[in-house]
């Protein structure tokens, strides 16, 4: 038992240094389609090590990367240390119980971890909770095979996805829509919404 431990620590973190790499052109692709501003404070939801996290840092005033593991965590604190960037910051949750006042961001994302979520409709009650009024939210996926297993099944498939988009309507998001976009070999399915404004 002893010994399970800084094994299973190893594979932790041997995880979360493999996720360093490889994400890059779907974060670019999401933030494109996120319209990213300035003035955008955005939470990452599923963040792991930080690379899309540190992509939207680029473009927004303040981003949250929010991960359930502590392994991803310290190396994303790291790894953002080193490059000295000043505007985000990690904190630790989940989907559901995000550490997050409420209206305190304008964009909410989640880049490859809607498929780890134990409870979607939660994750979706818990994003529109986050977000400010006329908030947006941002899911992708890599598009599977409805039958896939294993690594293979990491992702969503087009129904999955197209019951997302439902699942955004029931928080309260309008505008609900699901695409595909190409991002370096990805197919990625995009599902997006927008929280009604506060005049609306």
């Amino acid at each position: 038992m002893s010994r399970s431990r800084p094994v299973q620590a190893g594979y932790r973190l041997l995880t979360a240094v493999s996720m360093t790499a490889g994400r890059g052109p779907a974060a670019r692709a999401v933030a494109a389609l996120a319209g990213l501003s300035p003035q955008d404070r955005l939470v990452d939801i599923g963040c792991g090590p930080g690379s899309a996290a540190r992509t939207a840092a680029r473009w927004c005033a303040s981003v949250t990367g929010v991960d359930p593991a502590p392994e991803m965590l310290r190396l994303g604190r790291r790894i953002t240390a080193a490059r000295r960037i000043a505007n985000v910051t990690f904190r630790e949750g989940s989907a559901q119980a995000l550490p997050l006042p409420d209206a305190s961001a304008t964009v909410a994302w989640a880049l490859s971890s809607v498929h780890h979520w134990p409870d979607r409709a939660a994750g979706l009650a818990e994003a529109a909770r986050v977000l400010a009024p006329g908030g947006r939210i941002l899911l992708a996926e890599r598009l599977v095979k409805p039958a896939a297993r294993g690594h293979a099944a990491h992702g969503l498939s087009s129904e999955e996805a197209s019951r997302l988009a439902d699942g955004l309507v029931a928080a309260g998001f309008a505008g609900a829509s699901c695409d595909t976009r190409k991002a370096g070999r990805r197919t990625l399915l995009i599902i997006r919404g927008t929280l009604p404004d506060a005049a609306g």
